[in-house]
């Protein structure tokens, strides 16, 4: 917006709706599994393409996958697949439509294990979301060792497009890490619910 010159993480820099969704969601710890699911699915339809573009078909998304309730896209037909894979406003790749599905079918086992997928999810930073000292862009890493866990978990479970890429992102995104740089705006709004990382 004119005249708004608060110090950002340098990638929001790219949009507006980059823009927003860094001053307003990202890194925030979210706790609604229809939500965590919807960030888990949107983060593997992003794999190998940039998150502006999924971020710009969000809304698509969110109506073709039923608000990504996780019950109902657990039951996708076939049919319903075949048709998801002619809309133009998705990321039209099989494996990427219907590993909603399947990630719906194993978040469903997951919460009848742990109660939500909220607390198996956040079970892998026991609870609390994790606050970093990043510098700048250069600092964030690509995977940590939790990531690395946290995506052989998931592939194990049944879930699919979850390398340790996508899960550290969803970390991020999720507020499960804060990886706001100290120089952004945002980055002690976060840190307020979040622990210091371990040297």
């Amino acid at each position: 917006m004119a005249g708004d010159h608060r110090q950002r993480c340098a990638w929001a820099a790219g949009s507006d709706s980059l823009r927003d969704y860094h001053d307003e969601e990202w890194g925030v710890p979210l706790h609604d599994d229809r939500a965590l699911f919807e960030f888990l699915c949107l983060e593997g339809a992003q794999a190998g393409l940039s998150w502006r573009t999924v971020l710009d078909k969000r809304d698509h998304y969110r109506r073709a996958f039923a608000e990504f309730d996780i019950a109902r896209c657990a039951k996708l037909g076939d049919a319903r697949i075949e048709k998801l894979l002619t809309d133009p406003g998705l990321i039209r790749n099989r494996l990427k439509i219907t590993s909603v599905r399947d990630n719906a079918r194993a978040a469903l086992v997951a919460i009848d294990e742990f109660g939500s997928l909220d607390a198996f999810l956040w079970s892998f930073v026991n609870g609390e979301p994790v606050c970093n000292q990043r510098r700048g862009n250069g600092d964030v890493p690509a995977t940590t060792p939790v990531s690395d866990r946290m995506s052989k978990e998931l592939r194990r479970r049944g879930f699919r497009f979850i390398g340790s890429t996508i899960c550290y992102a969803f970390m991020q995104a999720t507020g499960m890490v804060n990886d706001h740089v100290v120089d952004c705006f945002r980055h002690r709004p976060c840190t307020s619910t979040a622990r210091k990382a371990r040297p």
